[in-house]
This record gives structure tokens, C-alpha cells and sequence, in this order.
């Protein structure tokens, strides 16, 4: 059996989470997953301006406060900071845990931003998954682009002897399932064994999402939010694994609470795909084995497919919220009012915005049309008024008519603090995917 502890749910999750799974117990790896789809362009961004960076600076801090817990423990770290920039992150690592003899395993090679007009012109049309039109029709926009790679990089470098391994844009689950295939021996096609692991990685992948964090089931009875424990995985050679957390952690660890986590961004539950392999979850057998002890069994995985998913941001366009805040009496009415008057004036200056987006916090801004009307003495509400557009000037200039509302509208306004809203590049996501034979992942290890 070994002990896999995730620490790290998102890039801005908890700074402490990790070193609190390091200091409170015995582990054999310790996950972290910093990235999303808007986070590689971001960082590709960072990289344009800076070379040295386009990484998670946050890793790094992380692991210069915990160098000596680290070393003392012997764990082994995975974790996709590497963003962009997995090399130059691997340089600021070993500064920081300043331990010589550490050996840390890089896995790139997944960002192909540069081959991309290579690809295009040999006939790889990179379509869009969404909506099947060509990257070739966005090319000139691409901000960013990434293969998903799996687990079997990352087995790869931990058996080339890499006590952390830090890549790119690995799947989620590849950070979990990665450890598990190096320390059981599991082969590329025991797709059964591959779909656990996968599984494993998925619920655990959002941090403490699945130990009570966000959790719709008797919420008001979860025990000690605010020292919730992040999940440990108890994984056994033959696929069965145990979700569990430190003991002496808030938060909870129920099936149910671990179904709420089952179901995110699952798509079809017969046909989970990754890199690795096909996991079915509609074959998961759960079973409340203690406190906080949740057993998975009976996972049936399939064969993996010829294709990679490639993750591509590119700019469309810009876009700025305002926001203006209204109180009693008559909160809503001054609100709708508000919107209208707003409206009539972005119209008078000839403004035209590709979308104009209104709600009303404390209203609809959570449901929608389905929320009805509020009560008539409803204390406040917030009105929230969103434009888009590819025309930067008339997005600027919406963001000076904002503010007037509050001398030349309807009364009793607040919220202006913030001062004008800013106008902000829009990044959009193009799904893709790329054949195998087209990338593959390129793994290093180096002793400091």
C-alpha cells in the first residue's frame, strides 16, 4: 500500500494545505496540481514578457518553507508547476530545497505553441472539439498551446530515481495515477488498474473539494472548516483504493460527499478519456469503511485512444464589469432603472458590444430567469453590468458611464470604491486534439 496525499487544488488554493499533509503524517507522495486552461495562457503570457518565468512561483515558496520537513520525510512531490517553463521552474526549486544529492525530474515537451504552423501545414487541422471549425481560422490570435500528457511520463521519471517531479500540462489524474504505475509495476495496457488510478487522481484532484470543501450534503454539520484536511489515496497493487484524510482534520469524508466530487467534469460517465486509458464510472463500487474512509473497487477501464487533447487559448476581444450596489427602499426597481438609463446612453454614444450582460445580485445573478422576483423589501441589490467587444476604445469608453450613475441615476447608490472598472483581454479556449504519433513528452533527470 501506498499513501498518495494531494495538497493542492488549483493555483491559489491553500498556502498551507501541502505542508500540512507533509507535517501531520507519514506519506509516500504528495500531489500538487496548479494548473487550468486559463492558467497556461497566463503563464505563456508571464514567459513573453519575462523567459525565466511562466511557472508557479507559489511551488517554489512552497518548497524552500518545507525543505527540511522534505528531506526529513522522504515523500516524493509531483506536480505540474512547471506551467510553460518546466526547466527554468526546476532551477528555482533546487535553489530553494538547497539539498544536494536531491534529484528532480522534469516532463515537457507539450507545449507546441511553435510547431504549431508546422502541424497546420502538414495537414494537422487542430479543429476545434466545440465547434469543428480549423485553428487555422484563429491562428494569428493563439496565445498558448498544450498536449495533455498522462501518467506514464511521470512513472517514467520517478524510475530514473526523480524525488520531485515537476511537469507542464499533464491531465490531473496523471499526477496520482503516475506514482501509482511506478510503484506497482502497472503496464501501459492493464486498463482496468489504469482506470482506478485515473479515478483516484479525479477525485482527489480538486483538494479539499472532496474531504467536505464545498460540499452540498448537511453542510452545516461539517465538522472544522476552517483546519479542513486535504485527501490522502491508500492505493493497493490491484486497483482498490481508500479516500481518507489526516486524523485530527476538519472536514468530512463520506460517499456522498465523494459523488458531489465524482461528478465534476465528468462528461459521459461511461467513457472518462485520458491519456492513459478509458475509465468507466458507472462500474465505481463505493463503501463507507470507517470514519472519513471511503473504499473504492470494481473499476473497469478501456483501451486508451490514437489522440492527445490539446488545450489552446487565443484573445477575443476585451471586456470590463461595473458593478453599483443599491439600498432600501425600493432596491430593485432603482437597479432595473439603473440598467435601462445605462443602456439609453451606451446606445445614444453609438456604442455597439458584440454581447451586453445585466444581473442582479441578491436577484438572479446565481439562477438566472428561474430565481422569480424578489421581495418587495428586499434590503439591497447589487447591479452588475458586463460588455464584450473586439473594439477596445468602445469597452473603454463603457467603463466612464459607470460611475455618473451615481449623482445621475435613480439613489441611494454605493459600491464605488473600486473606482472604474478595467478593461480586460478576453482569453478563449480552443479544444483539440492532436495524434499521438505528432507529440510525445520528454523527460529529464537531474541531480543537484
Amino acid at each position: 500500500m501506498i499513501r498518495i496525499a494531494n495538497g493542492q487544488g488549483f493555483w491559489g488554493d491553500s498556502l498551507e494545505a501541502p505542508l500540512e499533509q507533509i507535517r501531520r503524517g507519514p506519506l509516500d507522495y504528495l500531489t500538487l496540481d496548479y494548473l487550468a486552461e486559463v492558467t497556461m495562457s497566463i503563464l505563456q503570457k508571464q514567459r513573453s514578457r519575462d523567459p525565466r518565468a511562466g511557472y508557479a512561483r507559489d511551488f517554489v515558496e512552497m518548497i524552500g518553507r518545507g525543505a527540511l520537513d522534505i528531506a526529513s520525510s522522504g515523500l516524493k512531490i509531483v506536480a505540474n508547476a512547471g506551467g510553460v517553463n518546466p526547466d527554468t521552474c526546476r532551477e528555482a526549486v533546487a535553489k530553494a530545497i538547497n539539498h544536494r544529492g536531491t534529484r528532480i525530474g522534469v516532463v515537457s515537451g507539450d507545449n507546441i505553441l511553435d510547431r504549431l504552423d508546422d502541424l497546420i501545414g502538414r495537414g494537422v487541422a487542430l479543429k476545434s472539439m466545440d465547434t469543428g471549425e480549423p485553428l487555422e481560422s484563429i491562428r494569428s490570435r493563439v496565445q498558448s498551446a498544450n498536449v495533455y500528457f498522462g501518467g506514464e511520463a511521470i512513472a517514467y521519471a520517478l524510475a530514473q530515481g526523480a524525488q520531485i517531479v515537476i511537469t507542464g500540462r499533464t491531465t490531473d489524474t496523471g499526477l496520482v495515477l503516475g506514482p501509482m504505475m511506478y510503484e506497482f509495476g502497472w503496464k501501459a495496457d492493464e486498463w482496468d488498474k489504469l482506470a482506478a488510478g485515473t479515478i483516484a487522481g479525479h477525485t482527489v484532484e480538486c483538494g479539499a473539494q472532496c474531504t467536505g470543501g464545498n460540499c452540498q450534503v448537511d453542510w452545516q454539520t461539517i465538522p472544522d472548516m476552517a483546519s479542513i484536511g486535504y485527501p490522502i489515496v491508500e492505493a493497493e497493487p490491484d486497483g482498490t483504493f481508500v479516500i481518507t484524510k489526516h486524523p485530527g482534520t476538519g472536514g468530512r469524508i463520506t460517499v456522498a460527499s465523494i459523488k458531489e466530487q465524482l461528478l465534476y467534469e465528468m462528461g459521459d460517465p461511461r467513457e472518462y478519456i485520458t491519456p492513459d486509458c478509458i475509465a468507466d464510472f458507472t462500474s465505481i463500487q463505493l463503501e463507507q469503511v470507517g470514519p472519513d474512509r471511503v473504499r473504492f473497487s470494481g473499476i473497469r477501464g478501456k483501451p486508451s485512444t490514437d489522440f492527445y487533447k490539446v488545450s489552446i487559448s487565443y484573445s477575443a476581444g476585451f471586456k470590463a464589469i461595473g458593478a453599483l450596489m443599491y439600498s432600501w427602499p425600493d432596491a430593485y426597481a432603482k437597479a432595473k432603472a439603473a440598467d435601462a438609463i445605462l443602456r439609453q446612453r451606451l446606445d445614444r454614444l453609438g456604442l455597439r458590444f458584440d454581447a451586453v450582460r445585466t444581473e442582479f445580485g441578491g436577484v438572479n445573478a446565481c439562477h438566472g430567469s428561474l430565481a422569480g422576483e424578489p421581495a418587495p423589501d428586499i434590503a439591497e441589490v447589487m447591479l452588475r453590468v458586463g460588455v464584450r467587444s473586439n473594439d477596445r476604445a468602445a469597452v473603454e469608453r463603457f467603463t466612464k458611464e459607470i460611475a455618473p450613475l451615481a449623482l445621475n441615476g435613480p439613489p441611494t447608490v454605493t459600491g464605488l470604491g473600486s473606482g472604474r472598472p478595467k478593461v480586460e483581454e478576453i482569453v478563449a479556449y480552443w479544444p483539440a486534439l492532436i495524434p499521438k504519433t505528432e507529440a510525445s513528452p520528454e523527460i529529464s533527470v537531474e541531480e543537484t
